[in-house]
């Protein structure tokens, strides 16, 4: 027997939620592999068909559609993360990085340091993207922020956008864009005519 409910809690990055049934009644936990498709992704509010089945939480939505397999098209689709702005920013930013290198601004080290940490927060987000679908057990917020503070964050917005990871709750995205911040002021000031002293003297050590 098929159910029609509406999705009224949805957390996107760890891939469940719970849909409300018509009529009143206990929300029934969903995951996103109940969905019969994967092209549309689930959001509050959504109108779903579904069948009843027993999972760890109690009951549990199965065999979850959307009637018609069309989301109603009177409400927009929340638009979250960072977006194209985000992914041409992150390349503008290493494009930069890369001529300061060749204008003799930056050392290769600090190009080097942005690409690699880039690729490394790319993977942890890739790997706490799985776990959340998994349920299983999560990389802390605070690894991801550190890692971005590090110079992995062109890699972190890459990930958001495209992996569709990290890119709506609120909290997490404010302390984001602070870490974003201070790299680029640190940044900035490796730039500055002390930093660039500091820097000479460093590679002066290190010869």
């Amino acid at each position: 027997m098929r159910h029609q409910g509406r999705i009224t809690r949805w957390k996107d990055d760890q891939g469940f939620g719970f849909i409300t049934p018509d009529g009143g009644g206990e929300p029934v936990f969903v995951h996103i592999k109940s969905f019969a498709s994967r092209r549309l992704r689930p959001s509050e509010q959504d109108v779903v068909t579904y069948t009843l089945g027993a999972g760890e939480r109690g009951p549990q939505a199965l065999k979850v559609s959307y009637p018609g397999e069309r989301r109603p098209a009177s409400r927009p689709r929340r638009a979250g993360g960072n977006g194209t702005a985000g992914l041409l920013f992150a390349g503008v930013f290493l494009g930069f990085i890369a001529v300061a290198v060749m204008l003799g601004k930056l050392p290769l080290g600090v190009a080097g340091l942005y690409g690699l940490a880039s690729l490394l927060t790319w993977l942890v987000y890739w790997k706490d993207k799985c776990a959340a679908q998994k349920e299983a057990r999560r990389t802390p917020e605070k690894t991801l922020h550190l890692l971005a503070l590090i110079g992995g964050w062109p890699g972190a917005m890459a990930a958001q956008q495209i992996l569709r990871h990290k890119s709506i709750k609120g909290s997490f995205r404010f302390v984001f864009w602070l870490t974003v911040i201070a790299n680029c002021a640190v940044l900035g000031w490796l730039l500055s005519p002390g930093g660039a002293a500091v820097l000479g003297l460093i590679a002066a050590l290190g010869r």
